[in-house]
């Protein structure tokens, strides 16, 4: 394994799991948060907990990497960029952030050490 291989799994698996307990958060009410209590927010929520997940496990990475991205990006727009144009004034940058890596994700698949590479052999 290389540095190129081993820097993607590990940014895939260390996405993943800081992206879950925004999920478990919203899903369940717990970690400091209150349980969502709209459906926006609850299907926020199961993207998150289940995207972050599969994408934890590198499983059908790049479809859950696409919906995390996507929905990353509305909820930047939605959340933060009617606020001010910067993101550092807004603070939209994680939510940036997770939609940058997720599109990474997505064009690039899950990596060397994920369940796609062994399915696929």
């Amino acid at each position: 394994m290389n540095w190129a291989s081993l820097s993607h799994n590990m940014m895939r698996i260390a996405f993943g799991l800081l992206f879950v307990p925004h999920g478990l958060q919203k899903v369940f009410g717990i970690l400091g948060k209150p349980q969502a209590s709209d459906p926006l927010h609850w299907v926020a929520g199961f993207i998150e907990l289940i995207g972050g997940l599969m994408i934890v496990l590198g499983f059908k990475t790049r479809w859950a990497a696409f919906l995390c991205s996507g929905m990353m990006f509305v909820a930047y727009w939605m959340a933060h960029g009617t606020r001010a144009p910067m993101p550092i004034v807004n603070g939209g940058e994680p939510a940036l952030l997770y939609c940058f890596a997720f599109f990474f994700l997505f064009g690039n698949g899950g990596g060397s050490f994920s369940l796609d590479a062994k399915l696929k052999k």
